[in-house]
């Protein structure tokens, strides 16, 4: 018996040794020197780009600010709301850093870290249109960004709604204001910026969808990464820089946030 307990042991030391080391997506990018985090440029103030063809918004310093953190070079990859998490699954970006609302499906393809932004998701229409849930909206059209929070969790409280889907938020932002759409399903913290664009629209606000607070996102299985982003999170709010983004990009002091 004790021959063959160390028999075993032996064999199960051996297969170890043989066996690949598992990445590490945290170590990875510390070797590397680099790490690829996806931002928008299509919602502003978290992503935009400005006169001078510069990236900057809410998501653009954040990412910057995790870069500093971890002591290595940031390369900046354009996200829209539809391809975030295949950008994630086909290993295009180590770090989604977008304006994300967490859910429990998209919770089975990637990780989410603690949220860094507290904000809603809404429905916003001319004064004059007398809907306030969404069973009202009726023949009205809504636009929204595909495979967004909001277009899924429009479709999920009016599977009849008629929804406009448009390839990224820029795009449906320019669809209600053009009038080509009734309403427009959005994250209420845009509102003010397309206020300034289109002062002469009405952004009144309809129904709330959800709250949706915004949260980071890794592949699956890298934990390292997770709990780092974890870590940089509640430091930046301890330190108070995460106030100050809120600050300077959302006018607003940064408000208690529910914990995962």
């Amino acid at each position: 018996m004790k021959r063959l307990l160390l028999t075993a042991a032996a064999v199960a030391a051996l297969l170890i040794a043989g066996a690949p080391a598992k990445a590490d997506k945290f170590e990875d990018i510390l070797k590397a020197g680099t790490v690829r985090i996806g931002v928008p440029l299509d919602v502003p103030p978290f992503g935009s780009v400005n006169a001078q063809r510069q990236a900057e918004g809410f998501d653009i310093d954040l990412a910057n600010m995790v870069a500093k953190g971890l002591g290595v070079k940031v390369e900046l990859v354009q996200l829209t709301g539809a391809n975030r998490i295949p950008f994630l699954l086909t290993d295009k970006v180590d770090i989604v850093i977008s304006v994300m609302g967490l859910t429990p499906e998209r919770a089975k393809q990637i990780m989410f870290t603690a949220a860094y932004a507290d904000t809603s998701l809404a429905v916003y229409g001319a004064k004059s249109q007398n809907v306030k849930s969404a069973d009202q909206i009726g023949s009205l059209k809504v636009v929204a960004a595909k495979g967004t929070t909001q277009d899924l969790g429009l479709s999920e409280m009016n599977p009849k709604a008629s929804i406009m889907r448009t390839e990224d938020d820029a795009t449906a932002a320019q669809a209600y204001i053009t009038g080509q759409a009734d309403m427009i399903a959005t994250n209420s913290l845009i509102i003010p910026d397309l206020m300034k664009r289109a002062p002469n629209k009405e952004f009144d606000l309809k129904f709330v969808i959800r709250r949706s607070p915004a949260h980071m996102g890794v592949r699956m299985g890298e934990h390292s990464l997770a709990r780092w982003l974890d870590s940089f999170i509640f430091f930046s709010k301890m330190n108070g820089e995460l106030d100050k983004l809120h600050q300077k990009w959302l006018a607003a002091r940064m408000a208690e946030m529910p914990t995962l």
